[in-house]
């Protein structure tokens, strides 16, 4: 299973990040700023659509009873929308195609992530999960950092090292071909042996009506206030953190460029680093978590990134930059990862799927916190501020996460 990770985050950090984005937005787009903002409401439009299908889509899920095709049918469908990447050619006529097909996988990739989190449940106990999706997660940015430097080295940087012809910029838009084969191969294992629930054929029969379905998610949502007001607290409260983690490594870039004058391959550099102690920190983490439970893990790493933001903040020099922006990124996976175990443990397992699905979309609910008190301190105070919109949004999480209090979430049973 945790080769899946390591697979897929190479969409994160070559398509979404560092290389096809910047490809559309910068080469395709005749105007950069134009690009920018026409990629910009793709992806919001494709935050909505999550919203909408993820929890629908993982209703459907617990219906079905086969994460494992659905999952092997979401995996496919992103790898072939990344080799049609490949068809995106430096031309302005070409920028709708290319931020369509980056929007369409993000979709489809988040679907798929629903279907993914639902497995955790059948291949781990309550004193492994945390180790399991700690592991799974550290393993992802080790895939994303490898993709990357491949991506880069081999294909971009100085016409590349595999000798890709620049014309037509056929090595840029080869990096899709190379994510998407990557995703495929280490996808193949969990596609083929992968655990697979065995379908309830009475359920199976019912035809499913989404509308119907919307309306069950909804009473899904009023028995939690009714009897499971913990779970909702708690879908509600890491939405906020959430937020902030996504944001530490969607605008670390721009701070570092921004704010401390990093170059390209700077930035690329500090990019690799994160990913690494990002992978080291979430593996280690997990196996705290299996110790002492996640909700140590989630609030003594939030506090510490609080601290190191404000640190980063107070003195205006690179190399705090450097040290505490590490210390940060050491900390972000595990937070994400033992939030997915907090839930596992606490949730209905026949409702895995669905309940997964209400995590994503939660946490596309507030997707606009950051980015908005990111943008409203830079206009303040200049772009380093920036970084207190971060600050700012990890702190409003850990606030409301605080109170929580769930009895039995140890390393023992629930």
């Amino acid at each position: 299973m945790e080769l899946w990770d390591l697979g897929s985050n190479a969409f994160n950090t070559v398509i979404l990040s560092f290389v096809f984005s910047v490809y559309v937005t910068g080469t395709v787009a005749a105007d950069p700023e134009n690009g920018q903002q026409v990629y910009s409401n793709a992806q919001t439009v494709a935050g909505i659509l999550v919203a909408l299908l993820a929890p629908l889509m993982g209703a459907w899920a617990d219906r079905v009873r086969n994460r494992r095709l659905l999952l092997t049918i979401s995996t496919l469908a992103v790898v072939l929308t990344m080799a049609a990447m490949w068809f995106v050619r430096p031309e302005n006529s070409y920028l709708l195609l290319g931020v369509t097909l980056i929007a369409l996988a993000s979709v489809i990739a988040e679907i798929a992530v629903v279907f993914y989190n639902g497995m955790l449940l059948q291949i781990s106990s309550p004193t492994t999960v945390g180790r399991i999706s700690g592991t799974a997660w550290a393993l992802g940015y080790v895939g994303g950092v490898v993709a990357l430097v491949i991506a880069l080295f081999g294909f971009i940087l100085d016409g590349g090292m595999l000798g890709i012809p620049t014309d037509d910029a056929a090595n840029a838009r080869g990096v899709a071909l190379l994510c998407a084969g990557w995703f495929l191969v280490f996808a193949i294992p969990v596609m083929i042996w992968g655990p697979r629930e065995v379908p309830d054929a009475l359920r199976v029969r019912e035809p499913f009506r989404p509308l119907q379905a919307y309306r069950d998610i909804v009473a899904r949502v009023a028995r939690m206030w009714r009897q499971e007001r913990h779970m909702l607290h708690f879908l509600l409260a890491s939405a906020v953190y959430r937020d902030g983690l996504g944001a530490v490594f969607a605008f670390a870039g721009v701070i570092a460029a921004t704010s401390y004058g990093m170059d390209t391959v700077d930035v690329v550099i500090f990019g690799i680093a994160a990913n690494v102690v990002a992978a080291l920190g979430t593996w280690v983490f997990g196996k705290v978590d299996d110790r002492v439970g996640p909700r140590p893990v989630i609030v003594g790493a939030l506090a510490a990134m609080i601290v190191f933001g404000l640190i980063i903040v107070a003195f205006d020099a690179t190399s705090v930059f450097w040290v505490f922006g590490m210390g940060i990124a050491s900390l972000v996976g595990a937070v994400q990862s033992a939030s997915r175990t907090l839930l596992t443990r606490i949730m209905p397992p026949d409702e895995a799927n669905e309940t997964f699905g209400l995590y994503a979309t939660a946490g596309r609910a507030v997707s606009f916190i950051a980015p908005a008190l990111i943008a409203l301190f830079t206009a303040v105070a200049g772009a380093r501020m920036g970084m207190l919109g971060i600050v700012l949004t990890l702190a409003l999480g850990l606030l409301a996460f605080w109170p929580l209090r769930i009895a039995g979430v140890t390393t023992k049973a629930r």
